[in-house]
């Protein structure tokens, strides 16, 4: 009994030791993604967070110091981080892109569903459901998130050096994107507006959908 209690304890014991060394592992190689400072030009230095689109405004924010949206940053992040700015924009046209497609992913569904009775209304009525009713589905979502992940980070990681624009990965596979600079900085801009209305629309949904009348405007709305 006392050989088995310890072996038991030093299968343990290993596995916390390996789990431990791994975090400390990655926590010391968290160092070599962080930002190193470039150099700028004048230009640069002196354009509100570094001439990226979003701050041209002019819509109004009530209750705040500012009377528009013009260069608003009431965190003052582009002052007090301003070598992190490029890392900044890289994180919020991700976030904005992945709620793009999870706020298009939850309100498709409930119109049409792909063919298989698994997947039909009868099966899951509601599109929240689908995360505990098939398992099998979110783990192959899961591993197609984790593997799109792990293909950005060589361009994360030379983020350092700043050779590319933030959130440019070169993927444009129909030739949507224009040549034209002016026309590029509309469609910059006109993802970044709608990726931010995405963050907050998936964000309401994830809300009304767990917690009952937590968004008054989607309150009895069948989908939730």
């Amino acid at each position: 009994m006392r050989a088995c209690t310890e072996h038991i304890f030093g299968k343990k014991l290993v596995t916390m030791t390996k789990f431990l060394l791994t975090i400390a592992a990655l926590a010391g190689s968290a160092s070599a993604f962080a930002p190193a400072p470039a150099s700028q030009s004048s230009t640069a230095l002196n354009e509100f967070a570094r001439g990226y689109v979003g701050g041209e405004g002019p819509e109004p924010i009530p209750f705040s110091s500012q009377s528009s949206s013009v260069n608003w940053d009431p965190a003052g992040f582009t002052e007090r981080a301003p070598e992190w700015l490029p890392w900044f924009r890289e994180a919020e046209l991700k976030h904005g892109r992945a709620a793009m497609l999870a706020t298009v992913g939850f309100v498709v569904p409930e119109f049409f569903r792909i063919p298989g009775a698994q997947f039909s209304f009868e099966a899951i009525p509601k599109v929240i459901d689908a995360h505990d009713a098939l398992p099998d589905s979110m783990i192959q979502i899961f591993g197609w998130i984790s593997f799109l992940e792990a293909c950005s980070f060589p361009a994360l990681a030379n983020m350092n050096e700043y050779d590319r624009a933030p959130g440019d990965f070169g993927f444009d596979p129909l030739g949507l994107y224009p040549t034209d600079p002016a026309k590029q900085k509309e469609y910059q801009l006109s993802e970044l507006k709608n990726g931010r209305l995405a963050m907050i629309a998936i964000m309401s949904f994830s809300a009304a959908a767990n917690i009952p009348g937590s968004v008054p405007a989607l309150a009895g709305n069948p989908m939730f």
